[in-house]
């Protein structure tokens, strides 16, 4: 069994740029912006000296908004060499989440792009921070969110309160190489480096604090499973603010010495482009994506020959489409992933030697490193193999844990150091694994984690709703969507446009009911508990099959 590798980011990519200094690192299709290992490392260290200058200390967070834009790619490991937390902010959030997140994870610095799919990030920042219009640059002294100081926008228009990306660059010229070299040999490989939101069943998001060893060694890991090396080509159309683009895309990438061509949104015909005109070997995708690419019309125009891995992870995939991948786009080794931010993320992986059917039908066998079992969910104990129950994991991958959340920590890793995935699974005599439910009633949407408590207490805030069960129900496309059943108040009438124009600008997109009922009652046990169960039964019999 390999050795785990314990170095921070700033050393890995120090490493991989003296290995490979002229070799391409960076590459976007669709601005032509291409960086050789040498010239992305001295963008890294200009922007690192930047936030320097701006007073970001070590152990400061700084959240990034925005698609995958080469400055959320350099801020990235900018601020791993500094010692400061990238706190990754999903990019479909609006005004409360937003608010939410920024104050519950502390952070003193925001870096935000414009607007995303019509929707202003700029607009809902100013809403938060009325104080920026009278603010200097880096003094916002904001009522709603007292920590943040620093907001820098990605792009040339200066605006009130904020610093701009180009003033970044011109302040390195404040900080000197010894200065920075001095603070990167400051950090540790077993400090919390990262930080993401994801929800939990008390319906708040929780900030998943993950290290340098958590997240380089998962990369690592990752890379080994579909054997990437400094030749490879990974086209990355996933988000970056997921595990999914920022360690299984980036940092294998840079643990292997790989070149990342990401692309900015994902759109399938520009992911065929780029997969052709930059000879990609690599691609990464949720089911949805991979099924948008095989079914564009000008799919059969494009040499794809290139291809021969990638990862498909997210959710299931069907076996027709598994078949697609590996037959019509050539990616013979692609591989199936499963884990979750918890786990840096990947726990399981499917290996290039794999059938086409283990691919399909299970998420594969432990990475290196890396302990799996399956327990009766009530008693603990390791149950045979073949016999269902929830998957624990143990090792490296485990996070810190939640940032300022003791108590759900507590719940979720055990005094072992066991952490509890909330997943039921069933294991076989070779160690693979078939997810086959979910303790909790998470719904998985086109590879985006929804959770149920979430939307029903934001429904709750609204003044006709008396209750409100949010269930998933299984879809074609997106292979789950979010269906409400609302009881309304005496008196009160509530039709489900309202209810989705209620949610529209408040939460995300994918977050809104796709069905709504009004229900006078809820299926009960005998001791009061209402059975969601009964109401997905009900939702696929009235609602998807009608």
């Amino acid at each position: 069994m390999a050795e785990l590798v314990h170095k921070t980011i700033g050393e890995l990519m120090d490493d991989t740029v003296s290995q490979y200094p002229h070799k391409e690192a960076v590459v976007y299709p669709e601005t032509g912006l291409r960086y050789t290992y040498k010239e992305f490392q001295e963008a890294c260290n200009k922007v690192a000296k930047g936030f320097m200058s701006l007073g970001i200390k070590k152990g400061d967070h700084i959240a990034v908004w925005a698609s995958n834009k080469p400055e959320w790619l350099v801020a990235q490991y900018a601020s791993a060499k500094i010692g400061a937390v990238l706190v990754t902010v999903n990019t479909s959030y609006q005004s409360k989440e937003l608010e939410y997140l920024l104050r519950q994870s502390d952070s003193t610095t925001l870096l935000l792009m414009d607007e995303f799919k019509g929707v202003s990030y700029l607009d809902m920042l100013k809403e938060l921070c009325p104080e920026l219009q009278k603010s200097a640059p880096g003094e916002l002294n904001a009522k709603k969110l007292p920590k943040l100081k620093n907001v820098i926008y990605m792009g040339d228009q200066k605006h009130p309160g904020m610093f701009i990306w180009n003033d970044l660059l011109d302040k390195s010229l404040l900080v000197s190489d010894q200065a920075l070299e001095e603070r990167q040999k400051s950090t540790h490989y077993d400090e919390v480096i990262n930080m993401q939101y994801t929800s939990g069943t008390t319906g708040f998001p929780k900030g998943v604090m993950l290290t340098h060893s958590n997240i380089i060694n998962n990369a690592i890991n990752v890379a080994e499973c579909q054997r990437l090396t400094y030749e490879d080509r990974i086209c990355i159309p996933v988000p970056f603010f997921h595990c999914f683009g920022c360690v299984m895309g980036t940092l294998a990438a840079v643990a292997t010495g790989a070149t990342m061509v990401p692309l900015i949104l994902f759109d399938p015909l520009e992911v065929l482009k780029a997969v052709e005109s930059e000879k990609c070997t690599a691609l990464y995708g949720v089911p949805t994506m991979f099924i948008a690419e095989l079914n564009h019309q000008d799919f059969s125009n494009y040499n794809l020959s290139s291809l021969r891995t990638g990862i498909m992870a997210g959710s299931p995939c069907p076996t027709e489409i598994m078949k697609k991948v590996v037959h019509d786009m050539g990616a013979k080794e692609i591989t199936i992933a499963y884990g979750q931010t918890e786990s840096s993320p990947v726990i399981t992986q499917t290996r290039p030697y794999d059938s086409i059917e283990r691919r399909v039908s299970t998420v594969g066998s432990a990475l290196e490193n890396v302990e799996v079992k399956i327990v009766d969910p009530t008693s603990g104990e390791e149950v045979p193999n073949g016999v269902q129950g929830e998957l624990c994991t143990r090792g490296y991958l485990v996070m810190k844990g939640y940032y300022k959340m003791e108590d759900q920590t507590r719940e979720t890793i055990d005094t072992e150091g066991w952490l509890h995935t909330g997943d039921l699974a069933t294991m076989d005599e070779e160690g693979y694994v078939v997810i086959t439910g979910r303790l909790k009633d998470m719904i998985i949407r086109g590879g985006e984690n929804i959770y149920p408590r979430e939307i029903e207490e934001f429904l709750y805030t609204h003044p006709k709703v008396f209750d409100v069960q949010i269930v998933g129900v299984p879809d074609e496309r997106f292979g789950e969507q979010v269906a409400a059943f609302i009881k309304v108040k005496p008196g009160e009438v509530l039709g489900s446009q309202e209810v989705k124009d209620y949610c529209t600008g408040k939460i995300s997109k994918y977050k809104i009911p796709y069905y709504v009922e009004i229900v006078d009652d809820y299926p009960m046990t005998a001791s009061g508990k209402i059975q969601k169960f009964k109401l997905k039964e009900h939702a696929v019999k009235t609602l998807v099959n009608q």
